[in-house]
């Protein structure tokens, strides 16, 4: 076996991006199936050019004998949580097993601990039919062989569209029964200066506030400039985001959601959804869900699915998601070392 000869990819070189791309994204799909949500070729190149003040982002490349054979990507946070570094290691179908992977994943964690990350997290997925273990899921195999241990687990759920709107009628109804004292607010595009600052915060909270099981996170500091660059880059990318918040009597952001459109592939995909921990109990996790897929299907009505991850143990989204016929599709594992 020929050794494995390892690049960093410059995203500015198309030939370097592309072959990346072309192979990391192979592997996905052969492992996951043709109704991955893998990014749109345009979105990952954007994200890889972006200068972010927030994400060191990185790109590499496997060749054995001139051949692309693995790629691996890697980003790690630049303003909180400096001792984390999360890692994707893929291995074209054809090359597996050759070592080409542990290969790939020594070169990237050695660069991860050259800039003090001692937490390393892999993300793997696996079919629904395997179960909540993931055994015998090569990805699964792999990370446990080399040191990776379980930290949390998430349930992929898709919704198909259109929701009929009397279902949405309905939840809503159940919605606003409980949380009268509420205001929604819904809009398409970057989020209102008026509450972005609000926006921030309980943006920020949602890295601990979500269930992490036993990942090593940090709650980051709230910022203003993080959520515009994370704006600029959705611009870059050729996205667009649908948001709804609930504001209390005072004006103050105490829940949101985001689902963030794809112009590249024409799918749609939950970003974030939170309710402040002291206004639960109110059905507005609901509320600002079904208010925000309205918006999503009167603004494109032809997006024929959303695609959302939680935590398998986060029970009350998941009633919620259930609520609005998402159903279970796969497992996304997050491993650590």
């Amino acid at each position: 076996m020929s050794a494995l000869v390892i690049e960093r990819v410059d995203p500015f070189d198309d030939a370097a991006f592309d072959a990346w791309f072309d192979a990391v994204t192979a592997s996905w799909l052969d492992v996951r199936g043709p109704d991955a949500d893998v990014w749109a070729r345009g979105e990952l190149r954007a994200e890889l050019r972006q200068t972010s003040e927030t994400t060191d982002r990185r790109a590499y490349l496997g060749r054995a004998d001139g051949v692309v054979v693995a790629g691996a990507w890697m980003a790690m946070p630049l303003l909180d949580n400096l001792h984390r570094a999360t890692i994707v290691v893929a291995v074209l179908p054809d090359h597996r097993r050759l070592g080409h992977g542990t290969h790939l994943l020594d070169h990237v964690e050695a660069e991860a601990h050259a800039r003090a990350r001692t937490s390393l997290t892999g993300e793997i997925w696996w079919p629904w039919s395997l179960g909540s273990g993931g055994e015998g899921s090569p990805g699964r195999e792999f990370a446990v062989a080399r040191g990776y241990a379980s930290a949390l687990v998430e349930v992929r759920r898709l919704l198909r569209l259109p929701v009929p709107a009397e279902v949405l009628d309905r939840l809503s109804a159940e919605a606003a029964a409980r949380h009268g004292s509420y205001t929604l607010r819904s809009w398409v595009g970057p989020v209102p200066e008026d509450i972005v600052e609000g926006w921030a915060v309980l943006d920020a909270s949602l890295n601990t506030e979500a269930p992490t099981g036993d990942l090593e996170v940090e709650t980051p500091e709230p910022d203003v400039a993080k959520v515009r660059e994370m704006e600029d880059l959705v611009v870059a990318q050729e996205r667009t985001l649908y948001h709804t918040v609930a504001l209390d009597p005072d004006g103050q952001v105490v829940a949101y959601t985001v689902i963030g459109y794809s112009s590249q592939d024409g799918r749609s995909y939950q970003w974030g959804t939170l309710v402040a921990g002291a206004h639960r109990g109110h059905r507005l996790g609901l509320a600002v869900k079904v208010a925000n897929l309205r918006l999503l299907q009167s603004e494109r009505p032809e997006v024929p699915t959303v695609s959302t991850y939680n935590a398998e143990m986060n029970t009350h989204m998941i009633q919620v998601n259930e609520a609005m016929a998402f159903e279970p599709v796969e497992w996304l594992g997050n491993f650590q070392k």
